[in-house]
């Protein structure tokens, strides 16, 4: 009876060792699924024209599984030219090593909508590529046709990603970061509508994913999100919500960039990047957005001067975004921001902060995505 005993416990030892040291196992392999996942969250930007003058991109890629990267013609930081951007030969062959460096295809992204906001510039041998101003005083075929004109040059660049068109509603013609700058394509929203779903098109056909720009609305502010939260508490008219309603409808909305604006009336705490009420009540529940929601950068004044770089990080992934843009080229550069952007995450997953079905979600949403886009 002893001997039974004995070798029942025997027995039971070897089951829970065998658990255990499976448990063990499987612990580190849903530590780097995780930390896989979150990479792919992350679009940062970085210096240099080539991967020789900065090995720290290349090590974020290959080590953090980065979802993307954002390139730009001029370094804020340094107020000095170039960043990542000098001719087309070196753009295509810096957008190839990018590419072969990463295990998981990168969106490989840019600001070019043409006009005063294109890091694509004609000095540099680009094509000159008009405003959305311009394209609005024209028909919806002339804007489709330079849609496409500019994503057959970003996709022979190997660019896959840009962050437009601007769907703002002219509202504030001085606005200093929409209207003064051309950005908007019209006062009427319907013609804002028109425009901006001739580009995605254009865009589209050619195979270069768009991002609709600035959520809620940008058009009516008075102040530039660049340098601090801009209020539209005032301002804000309803028309400017009718472009994203319109073009989510249709089913052509690849991605949702949000503003840092902060709307009083609707979120009395915080700007719609980092609001539960503008991002899932309003954009995913009433609007029904199912796509892919993209932060702007997380470096402008808006976000650094009034929240905490690890609270609006946690902020913005509770409230929605999928994406997250640290552009690296506001006052300061820094080239740890991608591990330490990665590290607060994974706490705060850890630690139960963010719940891990949120980045789940955003991994699925980023997956599909790029199955749909890239090689």
């Amino acid at each position: 009876m002893k001997k039974i005993i004995l070798l029942t416990i025997f027995v039971a030892i070897i089951i829970a060792l065998s658990f255990y040291f499976q448990k063990t196992k499987e612990a580190p392999k849903e530590e780097q699924n995780l930390k896989a996942m979150i990479g792919q969250m992350l679009v940062v930007g970085f210096r240099g024209a080539d991967l020789s003058s900065n090995p720290d991109i290349v090590k974020d890629i290959e080590d953090l599984n980065l979802g993307g990267v954002i390139l730009f013609d001029y370094d804020l930081p340094s107020k000095s030219y170039p960043r990542n951007i000098t001719s087309p030969q070196q753009l295509i062959k810096l957008t190839q090593d990018l590419q072969k460096t990463a295990e998981t295809p990168l969106l490989i992204a840019i600001d070019a909508e043409g006009g005063k906001v294109n890091r694509l510039k004609e000095k540099y041998g680009f094509l000159d590529i008009p405003s959305a101003e311009e394209m609005g005083k024209e028909s919806t075929e002339y804007t489709k046709a330079i849609s496409k004109i500019l994503a057959i040059e970003l996709k022979s660049l190997g660019i896959n990603t840009n962050f437009a068109p601007v769907v703002d509603v002219n509202v504030n013609p001085q606005n200093p970061v929409i209207g003064s700058l051309s950005r908007s394509f019209s006062d009427s929203p319907d013609k804002v509508t028109d425009h901006a779903l001739s580009f995605i098109e254009g865009h589209q056909e050619e195979g270069i994913i768009t991002a609709i720009k600035h959520f809620p609305g940008h058009g009516s502010s008075l102040s530039d999100s660049h340098l601090g939260l801009a209020d539209v508490t005032q301002t804000y008219t309803q028309e400017e919500e009718i472009p994203f309603k319109e073009l989510i409808s249709s089913g052509k909305v690849d991605m949702v960039m949000t503003a840092h604006i902060i709307n009083k009336n609707i979120d009395p705490d915080y700007p719609a990047t980092l609001s539960e009420k503008f991002l899932k009540e309003i954009l995913r529940e009433e609007l029904g957005f199912k796509g892919v929601i993209v932060s702007d950068d997380m470096q402008m004044g808006a976000i650094v001067q009034n929240f905490g770089f690890e609270e609006s990080i946690i902020r913005a992934i509770n409230s929605g975004c999928d994406l997250l843009v640290f552009s690296n080229n506001g006052e300061t550069y820094d080239s740890e921001i991608a591990q330490k952007a990665s590290d607060i995450i994974y706490k705060a997953v850890s630690d139960g902060r963010i719940p891990k079905e949120a980045i789940t979600a955003s991994a699925e949403r980023i997956r599909v995505l790029k199955e749909n886009y890239l090689d």
